[in-house]
């Protein structure tokens, strides 16, 4: 078995049965197989996998695992040489799939490698970035991404022609080598939901082990279609995930000044929604969501 696909899905049936269409209209050249992983969905997604893609391994996990939890209940059942974590709100495209089985057999140096993601209109999506840092953080909080590139890596000016290494790789089409997982370990489940793969990856360069963004497979990525169901709690998870890094890899020095930079941020954004509450604009609604979002943090913040 050359490659093995785990999908962790909650409540997105419809985009489930279109991405797995997906994997079987451009499967990879070589043997594979599939495990879908349902965190106890509500919306039939359970009979519409065993109805439609009975050649599907199917567990019906009787509790919402979290995508790190829902992975692990696959991988160690996974057959094949690589393990492609896939979101379900994903449609790979021609060749997606053998490009990154490809790439990882011609470079043993590669502990993993991820997909170009791209939106549903064909744009750019980003599939990657560094490793976070205190700084970086910064950097990212206070939009000043926008002056010199340095919390994010500036995609749009990448050549799609050629990988590169990277630090970190998005979930939603990850390919690790399955002895790299047996090695390092599996998904850490204490991350419910965001900065899981960041940990994977972190722990992977720790290793030994080089990460690769393969543009030549393309993936379509919805984003965060699982999450804006349950938006104001995933943007606390968001949160809590990066907190949690900080604190496994960096310790608690770091974690209390990372607190203090999303205090003056959350500060920052709730003095300005007055301004965007009388500008009026299409996008107001949106900023000001968002501030309530922040608000909550600023309340949570000092029990995460």
């Amino acid at each position: 078995m050359k490659l093995s696909i785990v999908i962790v899905s909650w409540n997105t049936r419809d985009l489930l049965e279109a991405c797995l269409n997906s994997v079987y209209a451009f499967p990879p050249d070589q043997p594979f197989e599939v495990w879908v992983v349902d965190n106890q969905s509500k919306d039939d997604t359970v009979a519409m996998v065993q109805e439609q893609f009975p050649q599907v391994e199917l567990i019906a996990s009787e509790e919402n695992l979290g995508f790190a939890g829902g992975n692990n209940r696959a991988i160690p059942h996974c057959q094949g040489e690589y393990v492609l974590l896939l979101n379900p709100d994903t449609e790979v495209k021609p060749d997606a799939l053998n490009a990154l089985v490809a790439f990882m057999d011609a470079h043993p140096e590669a502990g993993a490698a991820g997909s170009r993601l791209l939106n549903g209109d064909g744009t750019l999506q980003p599939s990657c970035h560094p490793r976070p840092t205190l700084s970086r953080e910064f950097w990212r909080m206070f939009y000043l991404d926008a002056v010199v590139p340095y919390g994010s890596y500036d995609m749009s000016k990448w050549d799609v022609d050629q990988p590169r290494e990277v630090d970190v790789l998005m979930g939603a089409s990850l390919l690790v080598r399955k002895t790299v997982l047996d090695t390092v370990g599996l998904l850490d489940e204490g991350y419910f939901m965001y900065s899981e793969e960041v940990d994977l990856c972190f722990r992977l360069q720790k290793a030994g082990w080089k990460l690769f963004w393969v543009p030549q497979s393309q993936v379509i990525h919805y984003w965060g279609q699982s999450a804006k169901q349950v938006l104001a709690e995933m943007f606390l998870q968001l949160y809590r995930g990066k907190l949690r890094f900080f604190r496994k890899h960096y310790g608690w020095l770091t974690v209390a000044l990372y607190k203090v930079v999303l205090g003056l941020a959350a500060i920052l954004r709730l003095a300005l929604s007055p301004l965007v509450w009388l500008r009026k604009s299409d996008g107001s609604d949106g900023q000001l969501h968002l501030a309530r979002h922040y608000g909550r943090l600023l309340i949570t913040l000092p029990s995460m």
